[in-house]
């Protein structure tokens, strides 16, 4: 079989933001040699909705050190929620970027990673909210996605469990944190390669040991 790099990752977490780089660079290295899946992990599925204010504290801290790592930059309109949480009407919620993510993976299979990457920016840096269904016009544009029809499945039931399947599958693969990356080289054989911010060289050192073990056997 081919062998599969699984990203599991989060629209709304920060350090998956810092990460897009790096897988960025992965896929351009080595979607010729291997497959690439992006699979949304529900960092954020609260049964109430649950307002910005209450992890606004932390990740007002937490930015500094994630660019400082990373090299990324948070927007300052993104930064604006998280300094006057009083004033914002955001209430994050990972369902609707992972439906999202569902529908784009179905027509555009080779460009799942740009588009978590894409997905990541839009709120991290230009601070657009990802439970609105405006937040995702501009990436219709530039993917060439029909607005009436990409709509009509955002609200979809039929998306809506797609997603929801994901979360599960994410949990079955025993991820805990992310973003994490596991490499599939058979049907019950995986490698955990990153848990976590990895940075590019450590990334690819680990990426060669695997296909170097792989073509041993």
């Amino acid at each position: 079989m081919t062998p599969t790099i699984y990203y599991c990752y989060d629209a709304y977490c920060g350090w998956c933001y810092g990460f897009s780089p790096v897988m960025k660079k992965m896929a351009e290295l080595y979607s010729d040699q291997i497959a690439f899946e992006v699979l949304s992990g529900g960092m954020i599925l609260p049964e109430e909705p649950r307002h910005i204010s209450v992890v606004a504290g932390y990740i007002a801290e937490a930015y500094k050190g994630i660019e400082e790592l990373t090299g990324v930059r948070f927007g300052e309109d993104y930064l604006w929620h998280i300094f006057n949480p009083s004033e914002s009407d955001w209430y994050p919620n990972s369902e609707k970027p992972a439906i999202a993510m569902c529908i784009l993976k179905e027509y555009f299979p080779d460009r799942q990673v740009e588009f978590a990457a894409d997905l990541q920016y839009a709120l991290h840096f230009e601070g657009r909210d990802l439970c609105d269904n405006e937040a995702y016009r501009h990436l219709i544009e530039k993917y060439n996605f029909e607005p009436e029809d990409f709509f009509s499945r955002l609200n979809s039931e039929e998306y809506r469990e797609k997603a929801y399947y994901e979360f599960q599958l994410v949990k079955q693969l025993q991820v805990n944190g992310y973003p994490s990356v596991l490499v599939q080289v058979s049907e019950s054989k995986f490698f955990l390669i990153a848990r976590g911010y990895t940075d590019q060289t450590t990334m690819i050192q680990r990426i060669e040991a695997v296909m170097a073990d792989l073509n041993k056997n």
